[in-house]
């Protein structure tokens, strides 16, 4: 017994001396020098600790650390770092402000302390942009635009020029969630394509996540593009904007209240079309939207932001036909700090999507769109430096307006009509985890419970056997079923309930301070469609709800990888294997009319997709030269299988290619600093032609030749491969310096060498000639640029 005594006492002084080091929190918010902006992803590391953490999405960080006197150093690319040596021997709020890199060589850059806090994360396949990146990427037409920056990097295509959205890993458009100040965007782009929505004066960071997504989001499944607008700047009035060959642009910002509330108002227009009746063209094509956002920081503790955006497009040929769309959102936030270890977020956001078509030539006038209301509750735990905890609740009720027609004159003889409205709540909880095991093991892992109800609207079909798409044996096809009843609801019944648990996990293992190895898996489910047969998103395409009809989507996604961060950051490797399986991915039948269809369900079929590939991605971080290149080989496949032995299914029960598989994508993208004076940047893109179909035969009609299309060929043929060279040079006058007016000249080529790339091929039939030809649509030749920038 006194042995055990003995024992007991000897590890009672043990953990005496282990335990009784006093631990004291550091915590605070860095912000720009300059504007009193906060930054996002800020390095705070401690050397002698071996321990680190970056700021969150408003600025804020918060590390717990022995009693102690330590250096600490604070590094952003693009920023100058700053070494302090700090005293803690009590909990403490630091606030840091970080200045622009002016001068490089006078300046002190811990470039390897970010590159190896990226490598230790276990948060992979994500890629950051800032504005000033965007900005130095050479685009059509010169309009800055963070589309197609995305582009460039790897595992990320787009259906070609003019067309709208992107895909991420083999994934379709609709399945990526873009966030705007967390609001979600239905629609991404102007003019169909040509243009993003996405001012890039007004951005403050860029976030695409295309694997080991975390918990906090959900509802697509292939991406998440997370974008932050600027908060305004509570120290100076400033003027910036730019003024371009078919576009301009205006941000304002300032103080009302120095130090305690600013704001911010850009806005955007392009006026190509104010020329067109010069040459007595009345046709029209012009888009504008409006950036507002207000910063009120009420103490230490709380801060409210308000964000809006409003766009829309015009598009029209004569009177005739009119085409007009755009998004508005709202979002109205209040950042709490509970403790200098509890942050949190509340808010509620508003988001629209409103479709709107005017034929006059036939006399009626089509509107369709989509709104959500959202009110989400985020909170962040700091609960030591090896475990912080992430959770919240997000709820969002959406009221989906498939079309409706209204004649717009006495004489059209347009009987209005109107789809029926449908309804729906989505429901999730989540919590994540940051978990530091030791030195080297670090995981990231979490869960997601979805809820989706399909509420009850006016009229719901039935359908013999609840098939509402059927297989006629006779002709060999498939139809659209008859509805053998109708079923009334009232708003608040449930017509279907789909419940979703929803796993991520990540984990990192490093081998050495500059390399890791990375591993993720997450599950998402979307119960959101975008109902479209084309190879990329238009204006006319439809969302539509899951239901009884239509299953939610489910994806199950892998990944490893290995990064390695080279001559202290300067350089870094990123390579990711995937493997992504989806479930439910809606087909239609051959035929399918998806356009003003009430009974949308009739064309449908749920099938199943695969995609997986390689992606590398080399970047130069620093010096005169800078830039990336990026490397895709990938597959994306979907498959249809008939629903008893007796269906083909679609394409014969076999897999076949998405329309946006592309196997090859490369692209580089350089920026180099020749003085201060001259900066130029170029970028050079190659893909895989995009998947199509060919002909394989055709009947004579009338003395003309009709190309036939198989039926179980879908996608099997590729219009030619895709590739440009773009440069540009930016021009920085010398007499800039020291003035209050900052102006300069950006001049730049797209698509320098005139590629004639293949937007689409048809096959038609010479009406001098008879003989049949392939005709080949390209959006794009040599197009010349020239920007003037301002600020002041």
């Amino acid at each position: 017994m006194c042995r055990f005594k003995k024992l007991f006492f000897l590890l009672f002084l043990f953990s005496l001396t282990v335990f009784s080091q006093e631990k004291n929190t550091i915590s605070g918010t860095i912000y720009d020098e300059s504007n009193n902006e906060t930054l996002i992803g800020v390095s705070v590391y401690f050397p002698s600790l071996n321990s680190g953490t970056t700021t969150n999405e408003y600025g804020f960080y918060s590390l717990t650390i022995p009693e102690g006197t330590y250096k600490i150093e604070i590094s952003y690319l693009g920023y100058s770092s700053i070494i302090e040596t700090i005293n803690l021997t009590e909990k403490q709020t630091k606030n840091f402000k970080m200045s622009e890199e002016t001068e490089r060589l006078d300046e002190i850059v811990i470039e390897s302390n970010i590159e190896n806090l990226n490598v230790r994360t276990p948060q992979m396949s994500v890629n950051k942009l800032t504005s000033t990146t965007i900005k130095q990427i050479p685009v059509v037409l010169g309009e800055a635009d963070i589309i197609k920056s995305l582009i460039l990097l790897p595992g990320v295509t787009s259906a070609g020029e003019g067309a709208s959205g992107f895909n991420v890993r083999g994934g379709a458009a609709d399945q990526n969630l873009i966030l705007l100040d967390e609001a979600i965007v239905f629609n991404s782009s102007h003019l169909f394509g040509f243009f993003s929505v996405f001012n890039p004066d007004v951005i403050k960071d860029v976030k695409l996540y295309k694997g080991g997504i975390p918990a906090k989001y959900g509802g697509r499944l292939s991406s998440v593009l997370d974008i932050y607008q600027k908060e305004g700047n509570s120290k100076d009035f400033n003027i910036t904007g730019g003024v371009g060959l078919v576009s301009s642009r205006l941000l304002i910002e300032g103080p009302i209240k120095k130090e305690k509330i600013s704001f911010l108002v850009g806005g955007r227009s392009s006026y190509a079309h104010l020329f067109l009746p010069l040459f007595d063209n009345d046709n029209k094509a012009y888009f504008y939207d409006l950036n507002t956002k207000v910063n009120f920081r009420i103490n230490n503790r709380n801060s409210i932001f308000f964000s809006g955006y409003f766009g829309k497009d015009v598009f029209g040929i004569s009177d005739n036909f009119v085409n007009t769309y755009g998004n508005t959102v709202g979002n109205l936030r209040w950042n709490h700090l509970f403790s200098d270890k509890l942050f949190s977020n509340l808010s509620i956001i508003y988001s629209d999507y409103f479709y709107g078509l005017t034929l006059d030539f036939v006399g009626f006038e089509w509107n369709s769109g989509i709104t959500n209301f959202n009110l989400k509750y985020d909170f962040k735990n700091y609960i030591n430096n090896k475990f912080k905890l992430s959770y919240g609740i997000n709820n969002i009720y959406i009221k989906f307006n498939p079309g409706e027609i209204v004649p717009n004159r006495e004489d059209s003889g347009i009987v209005a009509e109107k789809l029926i409205d449908k309804y729906a709540n989505e429901f999730a909880a989540y919590i994540d985890a940051e978990h530091k095991l030791n030195n080297k093991l670090r995981l990231q892992y979490g869960i997601r419970f979805s809820n989706f109800t399909r509420l009850g609207q006016d009229e719901l079909n039935s359908y013999a056997n609840d098939e509402a798409v059927i297989y006629n044996e006779e002709f060999k096809k498939y139809e659209s079923g008859e509805a053998i009843d109708t079923e009334t609801f009232k708003r608040s019944d449930v017509i279907t309930n789909f419940n979703n648990f929803e796993p991520r996990v990540s984990m990192s293992y490093t081998l050495d301070n500059t390399t890791s190895i990375k591993a993720s898996y997450n599950r998402m489910a979307q119960y959101l469609h975008l109902l479209s047969n084309t190879a990329s998103p238009t204006p006319l395409d439809v969302w539509t709800p899951s239901g009884k009809y239509i299953k939610p989507q489910l994806l199950d996604q892998f990944a490893v990888g290995y990064f390695k961060s080279l001559k202290e950051g300067d350089y870094s490797i990123e390579t990711e294997v995937f493997y992504k399986k989806i479930q439910n991915r809606i087909d239609y039948i051959n035929g399918a009319n998806l356009i003003a269809n009430n009974e949308i369900e009739t064309v449908i079929l749920n099938g199943k997709a695969r995609a997986y590939g390689l992606e590398l991605l080399l970047k130069k971080n620093t010096g005169k030269l800078k830039g990336w290149l990026a490397y895709t080989l990938s597959k994306s496949e979907q498959l249809t299988e008939g629903r008893t032995p007796n269906e083909p299914g679609i394409n014969n029960s076999e897999w076949y290619n998405t329309a946006f598989d592309k196997t090859h994508d490369f692209s580089i993208n350089a920026s180099y600093e020749l003085n201060k004076k001259w900066k130029f940047n170029a970028n050079f893109v190659f893909q895989t032609g995009q998947p199509t179909n060919y002909p394989i035969g055709q009947y004579e009609f009338e003395g003309l030749n009709v190309p036939i299309y198989a039926d179980n060929r879908r996608n099997a043929d590729r219009l030619p491969s895709y590739h440009r060279l773009d440069i540009s040079t930016t021009l920085t006058p010398e007499k800039n310096k020291n003035r209050k007016w900052q102006g300069e000249w950006v001049f730049g080529i797209y698509n320098a060498y005139g590629r004639q790339n293949a937007a689409s091929i048809n096959f038609t039939q010479n009406r001098e000639t008879y003989k049949n030809e392939a005709i080949q649509t390209s959006i794009f030749g040599l197009v010349p640029s020239v920007t003037y920038n301002f600020k002041f």
